[in-house]
């Protein structure tokens, strides 16, 4: 099976490549916006004409600031729902199958239990809206997909919540985080492992595009998760609880965004860790 991994630098891409090195498997083939930049059309065309054909493409790539992308709508929505055409239509014509990453930023916040794949969608910001539009090109295509929603990334690589924390931790004597955004952090490496063993069940996929949701287990805010994150590595800075009206962003967040991931546990048989036991993981 040949597959195509899109993102290879982002912190999916680059969990899932630190897998497949360590696996040796070399039917693999990363690509950065050096290869195939998704904000240009002509690029993903022109990488995709120049190489056989894949078997399966997952699409970790995204235009994933959120913020900023209430001032950058066109590049946004260039990246999460324009370049989706491109790529369903190169699935479509060769066959090839698709695992596409979504977001929780596609539902409202609204709800007070986990948002489940039958729920209906509702994004509030550019970010979300540009996410939607692009599960929508999947959804209304006739290929052989799986869009997976999750929520509050974080990893070793990039930029993230948690090492955002850490630098602060060390920086000042106290920090002020928000305690009524509600959801589940989602250990990028966790994510990739299951983006690989759902790949090497191919063959047991249903037929069209299937939606599941996944993050790690339990529950928890922003400022609990804050708390963590410096319990653990045994910091001295304080961490106060704040308000959602008192810390303002270009961009609203969804004050509840639990998942709930029944259902891809149950198809694939996965076993998801806690987030505070892959959050160990992650700072050791």
């Amino acid at each position: 099976m040949k597959v195509l991994v899109i993102g290879k630098n982002g912190q999916l891409g680059s969990e899932i490549r630190t897998i497949i090195a360590e696996e040796s498997k070399e039917n693999y083939l990363f690509t950065g916006t050096d290869e195939l930049d998704l904000s240009n059309q002509l690029s993903i065309n022109s990488f995709l004409e120049s190489h056989s054909k894949f078997d399966l493409i997952i699409n970790c790539g995204a235009y994933t600031a959120v913020d900023k992308a209430e001032d950058e709508k066109d590049k946004c929505f260039l990246i999460n729902s324009e370049a989706l055409k491109i790529i369903v239509s190169y699935c479509s014509k060769n066959g090839t199958k698709l695992i596409h990453i979504s977001t929780d930023y596609v539902f409202d916040g609204s709800k007070n239990t986990p948002y489940n794949e039958l729920d209906e969608t509702n994004p509030t910001g550019v970010y979300g809206e540009s996410k939607r539009m692009g599960e929508l090109e999947i959804l209304n295509s006739s290929i052989d997909a799986i869009i997976i929603r999750t929520s509050w990334v974080y990893s070793k690589f990039g930029n993230n919540f948690v090492k955002t924390m850490l630098k602060l931790g060390e920086e000042r004597e106290q920090i002020s985080v928000v305690i009524d955004q509600i959801g589940s952090p989602t250990y990028a490496y966790d994510l990739a492992k299951a983006c690989i063993e759902i790949a090497n069940k191919i063959d047991l996929w249903k037929k069209g595009t299937n939606l599941y949701h996944y993050s790690n287990e339990g529950v928890t805010s922003w400022y609990d998760f804050a708390c963590e994150i410096i319990k653990i590595k045994g910091l001295k800075c304080k961490v106060f609880p704040i308000e959602t009206s008192e810390y303002s962003t270009r961009a609203k967040r969804p004050h509840f965004s639990v998942l709930n991931k029944k259902k891809i546990k149950d198809d694939f048989n996965l076993e998801i860790p806690h987030w505070r036991e892959s959050l160990v993981l992650m700072l050791n």
